[in-house]
Parts: structure tokens; sequence; C-alpha cells
């Protein structure tokens, strides 16, 4: 009987279940993908680069694990408010609350094993797509690296933490249920919200959190001189501060709003200011609490995109040029000349079995290009790309100074990184530089080496790989022994792209489920509340005023309920983007991407809101 009447009021309340359902198939879906991403060994231990986001990932776990706690038992209680009234009738009916508690714990318990089977298999086929994107980016193969998308300790993992979280809040829904008495869910929804708009209290609430959010927004934009300390400041006045603003800020300034006559006396907005001043306290914690986790879903996209898009930037800070091609062949010029080049120029050099030696004379015709940069300068931005001005009047230099002069330091950072002069390059040589009656007393074949730059460094990236490739062999040839790579600019590319492939995926999938999830949060608990509205709407409705009014009116409060916490989590990911511009080159690259995937997600979420907000509120036509 009882699952007979379980699916009954399920399949009468399809839509609010279905909106349940969606918001926990997602979070399972994104759990797994993160639990394979992160315990597949065989796919680790076959690659030691990208073993360092596994841990990227298994944080990014916890994290999402621990957001969805309060989102499933905020989401739930949604849906036992739905039935409170039901669950009234079922106790006036003659039913003992025993059997009411456990068809709530059946409804409950069903929900989340039904998402759970959906979830896993989702959570698959995002895997294998992912993974075949981050292997894409990274240059590996999953076939040759072992990478599972169906992975059982992944399946047992996400299985294990959800049913104990579905038990749990079975069972405390049903308690929560059964410990009300039949009044108490009747006048459930006609409990007025108290607001406190004025006063001593709410100045200095008011006050408080501007100075919160000044002091918090100064100490990110300064984080580099801060460093430590200020992300610890930023943190104990950003938190409050938004709190504070929800608290004190916002309903005071819905008060000057429905103050402003003009405003208030055009259409129904007198009502829809109303409306907001009614519910403003109820909402004032959780509206601050979907701002601060609006902030982190978007600034952990915002970041990790930003990571990404400033690979190739960060790399060409630490060398001006793309690539140094030791004993060029005609394949490594065409690949060259297939460029689009910006600089290229050539230098000459003799190898004997002791050192390497450049003619002085080629270096200073065209001085290589090599990144400029002092201690007063705070952010990796505030590097310049030069070229080398220091003169050479000496006949003789080396690196240290055992022979001749010591290399100047621009010119000496010019030679080991520019023309990757290094140990990796030629082992335990010496680097020389010499002036013409040296170098053509030195009894070895004359060598060139070709120093390039180009355009666009990312949109040629194959092209270096493969002189990567042919320059790893003239290094073996060199050192008389294998070597690991032979240096460069593509080789810091690569191990800076391994890492940012990691915060990159982690911040996008973990963004989007915080978003989703707290945007859920925010459509149940205004859902939640809707059932004391219906009288009012009906009211309205009685005396006259049109449908249409009506409906602008719910579209109008709910959009300002949704746009408050938006903005101010906006602001907050924004401003805080600056404490990652001692490390960023451009730490506001392409950030419209994620703040389009924000607006997507959040206006979907608005409208679904409304949709079924106009559905319990507004009378129903005959």
């Amino acid at each position: 009987m009882l699952i007979k009447l379980s699916l009954s009021s399920m399949r009468k309340m399809f839509k609010d279940y279905l909106v349940l359902l969606f918001g926990l198939t997602i979070s399972i879906a994104i759990f797994y993908m993160f639990q394979t991403l992160a315990q597949n060994k065989a796919f680790v231990e076959a690659n030691k680069m990208i073993s360092a986001t596994m841990f990227v990932f298994h944080v990014g776990t916890f994290i999402l694990g621990f957001i969805t706690i309060f989102y499933i038992f905020y989401a739930t209680s949604f849906i036992q408010t739905l039935r409170q009234k039901e669950m009234a009738m079922y106790l006036t009916l003659g039913a003992k609350k025993s059997k009411i508690t456990q068809l709530m714990f059946m409804e409950t318990l069903f929900i989340g094993i039904v998402s759970l089977v959906i979830g896993i298999i989702i959570g698959m086929g995002l895997t294998a797509v992912i993974a075949d994107v981050l292997m894409d980016m990274l240059n590996f193969s999953a076939e040759a690296t072992g990478f599972k998308a169906i992975y059982t300790s992944s399946i047992i993992t996400t299985v294990i933490f959800y049913i104990i979280l579905f038990l749990l809040t079975s069972i405390v829904n049903a308690w929560q249920i059964g410990k009300k008495k039949v009044l108490d869910l009747l006048q459930a929804n006609k409990q007025e919200d108290v607001i406190k708009t004025s006063g001593v209290k709410t100045f200095f609430g008011v006050l408080l959190s501007i100075i919160l959010m000044v002091i918090g927004y100064y100490t990110m934009i300064n984080i580099a001189k801060l460093q430590h300390f200020g992300v610890i400041l930023a943190t104990i006045t950003i938190v409050p501060g938004t709190y504070f603003i929800f608290i004190s800020f916002l309903p005071y300034f819905v008060k000057k709003l429905k103050q402003n006559r003009m405003l208030n006396e055009t259409g129904i907005n007198s009502f829809t200011l109303g409306q907001l001043r009614f519910r403003m306290l109820n909402l004032t914690k959780v509206l601050g609490t979907v701002a601060m986790l609006i902030a982190l879903g978007l600034g952990a996209m915002t970041a990790g995109l930003s990571f990404y898009h400033n690979i190739e930037l960060q790399a060409s800070s630490f060398q001006a040029n793309d690539a140094a091609i030791y004993e060029p062949t005609k394949e490594d010029i065409d690949t060259i000349e297939a460029m689009d080049v910006s600089e290229k120029n050539t230098y000459e050099y003799k190898l004997t079995n002791d050192g390497v030696f450049f003619l002085k004379d080629s270096l200073l015709e065209k001085p290589p290009l090599v990144p400029h940069f002092d201690r007063s300068m705070e952010a990796i931005s505030d590097i310049q790309i030069k070229r080398v001005e220091e003169k050479l009047p000496a006949s003789l230099y080396t690196m240290d100074g055992t022979e001749g002069e010591e290399l100047p330091d621009k010119w000496l950072k010019a030679i080991s990184l520019e023309l990757n002069a290094s140990y990796t390059m030629f082992g335990e040589r010496t680097v020389y530089v010499v002036d013409q009656s040296h170098y053509e007393n030195i009894d070895a074949k004359e060598k060139q080496v070709i120093v390039t730059k180009t355009d666009d460094f990312s949109k040629h990236v194959s092209s270096f790989k493969q002189l990567e490739e042919r320059q790893q062999e003239v290094a073996e040839s060199y050192v008389g022994k294998p070597v690991d790579n032979a240096g460069g600019k593509h080789n810091n590319y690569v191990s800076l792209k391994s890492f940012s492939s990691g915060t990159v995926f982690m911040g996008i999938f973990l963004g989007i489920a915080f978003l989703m999830m707290m945007a859920s949060v925010l459509m149940f608990k205004l859902l939640s509340s809707a059932g004391a509205d219906i009288e009012r709407y009906h009211m309205l409705r009685k005396i006259g005023v049109r449908q249409s009014l009506l409906q602008r009116s719910i579209y109008r409060e709910l959009f300002l309920l949704f746009l408050f916490p938006a903005i101010i989590g906006l602001v907050h990911v924004l401003i805080g983007m600056q404490m990652f511009s001692f490390i960023l080159v451009e730490p506001y690259t392409k950030v419209w991407l994620p703040i389009s995937i924000f607006l997507v997600i959040y206006g979907l979420y608005y409208v679904i809101t409304v949709q079924l907000y106009k559905r319990i509120v507004l009378p129903k036509h005959h």
C-alpha cells in the first residue's frame, strides 16, 4: 500500500521531483568523473608528468562532496515542504505517523537510488569524453597510458558515498515530519517574517559591510605585497562582509526603493517590493551563501581558464624566443619558413670536446631578445622583452669567468636560455664567446644555430614539437648519451600545460557543479516559501488585477532575488582575479567565457524557478 501511495504521489509531483533528480544526477556524474580521473593507478604510474594533476581532482572531489551534502538536504527539504499539507491530510484521516515517516523515507531513498544509477552512467560517458580531451591537450594516448573510463574503484566509492548520504537524508526528513503536529503541518506556510530595516543595528550593519568589503577588495588587489597575510585577511573580511550586505544593506536598500513614490506607485510595484520585504529576512543568509558559492564556482572556472590561456604568455615571460635550432636541416628550415616568423637570427659556433665557441661578431650584429625584469616588478606582466644592449669589449668570455672575462648578466641569460647553451645541450663543455681571431684558431668545423620567434607560439605547437624532437637527437650526439629533453621553450610550455590542464578541468567542472547546485538551492528556497504567497496572488486576481501583471510581478521579484547574489558574486570574482596578477601575465584572459557559462546556467535556473513558482501561486484558468 505504501509503495502504491508513494508512486502515486511521485507521479503527481513529477515535475518537482524531476528538478531534484536533475541536480542530483549532475552532482553524481561529476563526482564519479573526478574519482575516475584521480584513481586510475595504471594511468598515473605510466605518466609522471600528469601525476601532479591527480591531487587537484582529489581536492575537487572533496569540495564537491561537501557542497553536495549541503545541497541534498536543502533540495529534499523543498519536496518535504510541498508535501506537508498532504501529510497533514493523511494524519487527519487516521494514518499513523510511523507510516508517514516510512513513506517519506521511501520516496527520498528511491529518488536517490534512481539519480545514483543515472548519474554513474552519465559520469562514465562524461569521463570518456573529458579524458579524450585531456589526453589530447597533454599529447597522451589513452590506450598507451592504460586509462579506463569505467573504473570499478570509482563506482564503489561513488555508490558508498551517495548511499550513506541518501540514507542520512531520508532519516532526517522522515524524523522532521514525524516530530511535527498536524496543526504545524497545516500552518507551515503562514509564518510571517519580521523585517527590521532601521535603527542603530541596521546602520552599523550597513557601515560594517562596506568597511569589510573595502578592506577585502583592497587586500585582493594588493595581494602581491601582503602575500599569505593578505589571503587570510581577505577571507576574514570578504565572507562576513558578504553576509552583512544581505543581512543589513539589502533589506535597507529594498526599503529605500519602496519609499520612492514614483517607483512604488507604478503598476503593482508596491506589491512586488512588498513581496521582497516580506521574504527578505528569511532569505538573507541563503542569498549570502549563494553569493559566496557563485564566487567560488565562477572563480574556479575563471582561474582555471586563465591559467590555461596564460600558458604561452607565461612561457614567453621567461624566454623571449620560441626555439634555438642547432645544426638545422633542410626539413628544419622548411618547418620554420612555414610558420609566421617575426624574428629569425643565425649565429655561428664551433664545437670541440672541451668547449662551445660562439662568434662574438655574429652575436653583436643582431643581439638576441631577452626578458628584462628587476626587483621593483611585482607581477609577471611587468616583464619586458628587449634586445641585449651590453657591449662585449673583451676578446674572450666564459659564463663563470674561469677563462677571460665573465659574461654580463643579460648576455649570460641570452646564451644560456635564448640560445639554449645549457648542460642539457652540451654536457660538461665550457661555453665561450670569442672574437674573430680566437674563433679562427679553433680547429673545428663551423656550425650554425637559428634563434626564431613566431607571432603566436601556441598556433605552431606541433611544429615546435617536431623541432624539439630533432634537437633532442642533436643534444644526444653532443652529450654522447640519451637525454630526456633538449630544453627550450617548448619543454617549458609542455610542463606548464600538463599542470594547467588538470587545473582547468577541475575549475570548469567543479565550478559548473557549484553553480548548478547553488542555483538549485536558491530555487528550492524560493519555491518552498511559495505556498505562503498563494492567497496573496489569488486575492489580487479576485479584485481585478490582470494575470499578465501578476506574471510580470513574479518575473521582476524573482529576477531581483537572483540578481543580487549574482552581482556580488561576480564582483568578488572580477576583483579576486587580481590575486593571481603576480603569477599570471593576463589574469582576465578570455574572462567572458566563464561568465557566459555562468549566465547560461543561472539564467536557465531563473526561468525554471519562475515557471514552477507561477504554477504554484497563480490561480488556474477555468
